[in-house]
């Protein structure tokens, strides 16, 4: 079988995902790999899915502009052939035209019948002389239909946030998340330090800065895969965003002590605490599913950290021998993941307005039981990656109205100064893509009172 183009690796994942459910990640990297492509190709199919995904809804208002079809009539490989040239010509200019045309137009012949090259040479040839010109909802009198259809967010989410944080926030919000963040790396400090990091990685030709505001943050722009950098299989490094490690540092471990992580994987947080520590104490690192606990102990031993006991374990149902046992438990929860929509396009066409209520039954609960293994004195971190009052300070506020023996503890003093200014309330924090520059995040720290 001849190796495929990049735009049809491209057009394999992106049916994976339309037919079977596939996540986008796994569905992208086992094409990739079956096809052995080289790093710029990756690239390109890479860049061809996310930004599919990421501008569908925008795409397909543009290709219902010029198409004589529904597009609900149109067969899944050719929808998404339209998709693959219309985001070409919309969104990637050092493409040219004519070149995405036919390219699509090549992809029809083998995947649709005599006529479907016809059609998407013609729907894309339109797009093309027109420069993408259509008519977009009337923004004054349907502006929340106008802010969906132009930055390619479901409209039940856009009225959401409309409601929540005003017409301007939700739209500045809107535009960061159509941006690619770059890839923001933890410097094991375990093994070495950031500036010494940093110049080894530009040594390599790779694009390194520090990050915003934590001194252990750098930021990647053109790296590889990571297993393709000596000093991530070294240990030197871990992937992880700056609003994360936030977390770690608001929980502010000691050498010595007895924490528990629960819903752990895949394990940035549990290893940033151990560097934290300095690899001193324990670290009771649970979750539900033994392929993510397997993720734990991964880079746990590639980082070269032994303090974190990693073990599969419902983090919704107690167990009576850790009661009162941890000087500190970390709750970071299963959520929406709207605060990383930058990262995971997909999230905002995967989730739907019921999911809210059930994720926040599972957010309390775990947060109610994981409480009860706390000292007194001890300190409860909760923390989601998403955005708006549900999922964050109202679980917050049931729970501290069903335990009076926790209260919000402050951490103004704990955070790097930069983001100072973004601390508002009294133990609770929210982080904004389009605000602070980072991933979407709510972190609240709570003490267990003594006596």
């Amino acid at each position: 079988m001849n190796k495929k183009t990049s735009r049809e690796a491209a057009l394999r994942v992106l049916y994976e995902i339309d037919v079977k459910d596939a996540y986008t990640g796994i569905a992208l990297d086992r094409n990739l790999k079956a096809e052995n492509m080289d790093t710029r190709d990756r690239a390109l199919a890479t860049e061809l899915v996310y930004g599919v995904i990421r501008w569908k809804l925008t795409i397909d208002w543009v290709i219902k502009s010029y198409s004589k079809f529904r597009l609900k009539k149109l067969s899944v490989w050719i929808h998404n052939i339209l998709r693959l040239g219309a985001y070409q010509i919309l969104f990637m200019g050092r493409i040219p035209d004519s070149a995405a045309v036919n390219e699509c137009v090549k992809l029809a012949k083998r995947y649709g019948h005599a006529s479907s090259s016809a059609f998407v040479n013609a729907v894309l040839r339109n797009i093309s002389k027109k420069n993408g010109k259509v008519k977009w909802p009337d923004k004054k009198t349907e502006p929340e239909k106008y802010l969906s259809v132009k930055f390619a967010h479901p409209r039940w989410l856009v009225e959401k946030w409309c409601g929540c944080f005003g017409y301007d926030f939700t739209q500045h919000l809107l535009e960061k998340n159509n941006t690619i963040p770059p890839v923001t790396i933890r410097t094991n400090t375990l093994k070495t330090k950031a500036d010494f990091l940093l110049s080894a990685l530009k040594q390599k030709g790779i694009k390194a800065e520090k990050a915003l505001y934590l001194e252990e943050a750098i930021n990647l722009e053109n790296a590889s895969s990571m297993e393709q950098i000596p000093e991530y299989n070294e240990g030197l490094f871990q992937v992880q965003d700056e609003s994360s490690m936030l977390v770690s540092k608001i929980a502010d471990p000691n050498p010595g002590e007895f924490i528990m992580d629960l819903c752990s994987a895949p394990g940035g947080k549990s290893t940033h605490m151990a560097q934290i520590m300095g690899n001193k104490g324990e670290i009771y690192a649970s979750d539900k599913y033994e392929h993510k606990i397997n993720m734990v102990k991964q880079s746990a031993k590639r980082l070269g950290i032994d303090i974190i006991n990693a073990k599969t374990s419902d983090a919704a149902v107690f167990d009576k021998k850790f009661s009162q046992k941890a000087d500190r438990v970390l709750a970071d929860l299963p959520c929406s993941g709207f605060g990383i929509i930058r990262r995971k396009p997909d999230i905002k066409f995967s989730r739907k307005p019921g999911d809210i209520e059930e994720l926040k039954k599972i957010q309390y609960n775990i947060l109610h039981t994981g409480s009860k293994y706390l000292k007194p004195g001890g300190i409860l971190i909760y923390s989601t990656c998403t955005i708006g009052s549900e999922e964050n300070e109202d679980i917050i506020q049931k729970f501290l109205e069903a335990n009076r023996d926790f209260e919000l503890d402050d951490f103004k003093d704990l955070l790097p100064e930069g983001l100072k200014k973004s601390y508002k309330n009294n133990g609770m924090m929210h982080l904004y893509p389009h605000m602070e520059g980072v991933d979407g995040f709510f972190i609240a720290r709570l003490r267990r009172k003594n006596g």
